[in-house]
């Protein structure tokens, strides 16, 4: 891959983790702050039973979220590294070169299409 194809995919992570780091930060947000007033409007503790389990559901959907999230900013960082040591675009597996296309699809990507779904059929 030349050096202008590097430079366009390091700009599309970079692009992709700042997005990502940006959701982060709306989920840090809107989940609920342990340090607010224990009574009132702006409880965290719910009132109610059916209050309190759907309150424990969103905290636990905002968890897998930001898992989520972070799993997918991890994967974008050893995208960045590997453009750094010349093997981004290289499928891990069989070390062909991956298809323009399937990096702009999926910047993060360590193998071709083939590859990938030999290793889900497996």
């Amino acid at each position: 891959m030349n050096k202008k194809d590097l430079a366009y995919f390091k700009k599309l992570i970079l692009k992709k983790r700042d997005e990502t780091l940006q959701e982060l930060g709306y989920i840090r947000e809107t989940s609920n702050n342990p340090d607010k007033e224990a009574s009132g409007a702006d409880s965290t503790y719910s009132i109610h039973m059916a209050d309190h389990g759907t309150d424990e559901e969103q905290r636990e959907k905002a968890y897998y979220h930001a898992s989520r999230e972070n799993r997918y900013l991890l994967h974008l960082e050893e995208a960045l590294n590997r453009i750094e040591n010349g093997t981004f675009g290289i499928c891990k597996s069989c070390e062909q070169e991956i298809p323009k296309a399937r990096l702009e699809a999926v910047p993060n990507t360590q193998l071709c299409v083939p590859c990938k779904l030999k290793e889900k059929q497996g």
